[in-house]
């Protein structure tokens, strides 16, 4: 274990210039919860948080948090957790908001766009005034507050759960075994998988059903950025490129070659986040495209069967000719806490509980978990390996770059991340993927 120290300060001054924020994930079904926010301001109701399936951390963390560090706020006013499958959050999220029935706090929407909705309506705190307010802005490392900010135009709207980076992480064993060193470029990578492939070992373990299929977005989205230039899907945004361009298409068919040949398996329209996590741990695959989110699952050897000292991690890799390079990071802030204005404003408890896991969330998910944060950590903590390799990475940032669907509405991005699966499994056409997205934007 490696033993990290920080009092309050800048975790990575080099990735200050950071843009981008999650997204990430999605899944299926329904919601367990009302949603319904009951603070009255007299401490006696509860804290109601919305969590989504797919993600535990956040929950096992604000859990621990309030039967210890939060222990006093609790018992003012309890911790509820419910949850929602992350596929329906914003649809979720878009209806307690029109019924003012947000809870307290929730997971923040998967598009930046709805968030930026609900905070124009009156529906979502700023949380930068809320830390302002309660005198805590010090408990959010500047390279989180950056990413927020770049991303919602100066408002830091989100509480960092996670300070990210993405890349591709590899089975050292089986890239040893089948005689493939690591990869610096796509070519290469593309020889990889083919030598894979043939020694009967599936390449790539990738989501790809339903709206899990963010996982195969984010190949499109990276190729396009080490081809294009790192502001490529900003000119799309701007106006002044379309997906459906040529080049832009020619990224799109890069991964849907890779679907045709099989190498994200035989049937990723039918494997969700879980399972394609699983078959990576287990050894079942060579790759995985994952943000450093995963690390939690890599340090926990009931899920990690191929052991810590077997995973490896590369930056997605430069396309020849391309205006892009390997430097230039996926980075997030991940799946993201948000603060309803209402339950904020009227409720002094609730204000006590936001001042209590910004003091606390980032020392006890570091420590815990192995979860990277963007909130700042006292005390000394000790970390894996694996934890420390993020971190590493994250400190030799200089540029960093947003996912595939950064910019894109709501409508956009499920179109796009429910039809990953399809490009992933040699179904969808570049070109037909790219048109249908672009319809939603047009």
């Amino acid at each position: 274990m490696n033993t990290i120290v920080k009092h309050r300060r800048t975790l990575l001054a080099g990735v200050a210039g950071m843009s981008a924020l999650t997204l990430m994930l999605a899944a299926c079904s329904g919601s367990s919860s009302d949603g319904s926010s009951e603070g009255s301001g007299d401490g006696a109701s509860n804290l109601n948080f919305l969590a989504i399936n797919e993600n535990e951390t956040i929950p096992t963390t604000l859990t621990t948090l309030s039967e210890n560090e939060c222990k006093a706020q609790n018992e003012a006013q309890p911790l509820k957790i419910s949850t929602q499958a992350q596929s329906t959050l914003d649809q979720q999220l878009q209806l307690l908001a029109g019924q003012g029935a947000l809870p307290q706090v929730f997971i923040s929407a998967n598009a930046p766009t709805l968030n930026a909705q609900l905070a124009e309506q009156g529906s979502l705190q700023d949380v930068g005034e809320a830390l302002d307010t309660l005198g805590i802005s010090d408990d959010i490392l500047p390279a989180a507050t950056s990413v927020i900010e770049n991303l919602y135009d100066g408002q830091q709207l989100v509480l960092p759960t996670e300070l990210n980076i993405e890349g591709i992480w590899y089975n050292k064993q089986l890239l040893a075994d089948n005689g493939i060193e690591v990869p610096t470029t796509w070519d290469e990578l593309v020889d990889a998988f083919a030598t894979l492939k043939a020694a009967g070992v599936q390449p790539v373990s990738q989501a790809g059903k339903g709206g899990d299929g963010w996982g195969v977005t984010r190949w499109v989205g990276n190729y396009i950025a080490r081809d294009l230039g790192p502001d490529a899907l900003k000119a799309v945004r701007d106006g002044e490129a379309k997906l459906t361009d040529p080049e832009y298409v020619a990224a799109a068919d890069a991964i849907a070659d890779l679907g045709a040949n099989g190498y994200f398996g035989d049937s990723p329209t039918s494997i969700d986040y879980s399972t394609a996590l699983n078959t990576f741990l287990t050894g079942g695959s060579g790759f995985i495209y994952m943000g450093s989110w995963a690390v939690s699952a890599f340090n926990d050897p009931e899920q990690n069967k191929i052991g810590e000292d077997n995973i490896g991690f590369m930056q997605f890799p430069e396309v020849t000719g391309g205006a892009g390079s390997a430097d230039q990071m996926p980075a997030n802030v991940g799946t993201a806490l948000a603060i309803s204005a209402k339950g904020f404003a009227d409720d002094t408890a609730t204000q006590d509980w936001v001042r209590c896991i910004a003091d606390n969330y980032g020392t006890v998910a570091l420590r815990d978990s192995g979860q990277v944060t963007g909130f700042a950590v006292t005390g000394d903590v000790e970390v894996s390996p694996l934890s420390q390799l993020v971190q590493d990475q994250i400190a030799a940032v200089d540029t960093s770059i947003l996912w595939f669907e950064a910019y894109f509405s709501a409508e956009a991005t499920t179109t796009s991340q429910n039809d990953g699966g399809l490009l992933a499994s040699g179904q969808l056409s570049g070109e037909d993927f790219m048109t249908q997205v672009q319809s939603n934007l047009d």
